[in-house]
């Protein structure tokens, strides 16, 4: 039986001495050491089970909040119709968070790579809490080391979205928090020197890779990360798809007519141009929603516009102070893309320019907007033309406010107006558009 020593210099390290299996039966105080003995003979104290507990169930929490974000990030680009629980408004938003540049990395989204994260720190704190486990002593370290780089992404994520695009994720808040408390709690349960890590790392994976069980779980890792990558929508599949959509059913005839014939009709301060029928959008370019109803609904205006019975207008409505003081600032470069498309129509590169803006939605910025301008619209003198410009979105903007437009995108056909949340379906639209043209006649 091992005894107590005098000093460290009695002391061989215990875990060469010791099998695992063994060492879980020697009494606490045989092998209370001081820390610096501890320390310098690689023999660190074993993770409390209190700090297992919170690691366990914090990781679990965070996997919950990630795997939710993982599944809204994949309808958004899925089904444009869709909208999120945590979509409350501009300032609280899901939507803005995932579909902005900062929503993926190289097309990846961000929300897998917060659930391979807390699934590694589970693993992990499983292995650690294992009295057998051949990485039982240095677990905590480990998740340390890996809560460190997650900390560093979620600051990150955090400034982009509470400073650059001025929304609050309610997912996205709740895996930071998770992340930041694995961090700290990580933090006090490791009791090795962080610089013995890399040589634990090599030992403890070797003996990992011995194990058949082993093996499997990261096999099984890999080809799930590889999987849900692959299987995952690109960002540029809303901006490409050509809508397809269903027939509007008997039924959904007779709710919709009940619906038109309720609804207010407002006076739009907007010319009809002799058409019978008057469709208005209030839009922001960096609003996932309407970049979805841009795409959504060319089929069923490119049906009706041919025939001059019907007139279809965009208002720009950007969420941004400095052309739209009645919005929340929460778009930084919704500004500059309105007046680039003002700019582009004398030059007829319009539609072609506001086509890359959509379909760039996601990495857009004041500057990279300019450069567009240049080399999609044609245009030289941006910042020459940019305070022209800039009248006209604002004048747009104010007939929005008038009409105490709230959000983006926001309709209006012949003076009625279209719930924005959520998104009328385009067969639903279509129907609305032939509605109108009956009450017409």
């Amino acid at each position: 039986m091992l005894g107590m020593r005098e000093t460290c210099d009695d002391w061989t390290t215990l875990s060469e001495i010791v099998p695992i299996k063994a060492r879980a039966a020697i009494p606490v105080n045989v092998v209370a050491l001081d820390q610096p003995c501890r320390a310098r003979y690689n023999y660190p104290a074993r993770m409390s089970r209190i700090s297992l507990t919170l690691l366990l169930a914090i990781a679990a929490h965070g996997l919950v909040a990630s795997s939710m974000s993982s599944y809204v990030h994949y309808k958004l680009l899925a089904d444009p119709s869709y909208t999120s629980f945590c979509d409350v408004n501009p300032a609280v938003s899901c939507t803005q968070a995932y579909l902005s540049r900062y929503g993926s990395v190289f097309g990846v989204p961000v929300a897998l790579g917060g659930v391979l994260f807390f699934v590694l720190v589970l693993l992990m704190a499983g292995l650690g809490g294992r009295a057998t486990s051949a990485v039982r002593e240095s677990a905590a370290a480990y998740i340390f080391a890996l809560s460190t780089m997650g900390l560093i992404v979620v600051l990150y994520l955090g400034w982009a979205s509470y400073f650059q695009l001025r929304t609050f994720c309610l997912l996205c808040a709740t895996t930071y928090v998770a992340v930041i408390a694995i961090f700290v709690i990580s933090s006090g349960a490791s009791s090795i020197p962080m610089t013995t890590l890399p040589r634990r790392a090599s030992r403890d994976l070797r003996t990992l890779l011995k194990s058949p069980v082993a093996l499997v779980i990261v096999l099984l890792l890999v080809v799930g990360a590889v999987a849900a990558i692959g299987l995952f929508p690109r960002e540029s599949a809303i901006s490409t798809q050509q809508a397809s959509y269903p027939p509007v059913t008997d039924q959904q005839r007779v709710d919709l007519e009940k619906w038109w014939a309720v609804q207010p009709r407002v006076d739009l301060p907007i010319p009809n141009d002799g058409a019978k029928v008057l469709i208005v959008k209030f839009s922001d370019y960096m609003c996932p929603a309407c970049r979805e109803t841009y795409e959504w609904y060319k089929p069923v205006l490119g049906k009706y516009l041919s025939g001059g019975q019907v007139r279809y207008l965009v208002k720009h409505y950007p969420l941004e102070a400095e052309c739209n003081p009645s919005a929340p600032s929460n778009h930084y470069a919704s500004c500059e893309a309105a007046a680039a498309v003002i700019m582009a129509r004398d030059k007829g590169t319009a539609q072609t320019l506001e086509q890359w803006i959509f379909t760039n939605q996601p990495s857009l910025t004041p500057d990279t907007v300019k450069k567009a301008a240049r080399d999609v619209g044609g245009i030289q003198d941006f910042d020459a033309q940019y305070s022209k410009a800039l009248q006209e979105v604002k004048a747009d903007a104010a007939v929005g406010a008038k009409l105490e437009v709230s959000s983006t995108p926001t309709f209006y056909i012949n003076g009625r107006k279209l719930p924005g949340q959520p998104l009328t379906a385009p067969q639903y639209f279509d129907y609305l558009i032939e509605l109108a043209l009956r009450d017409a006649k």
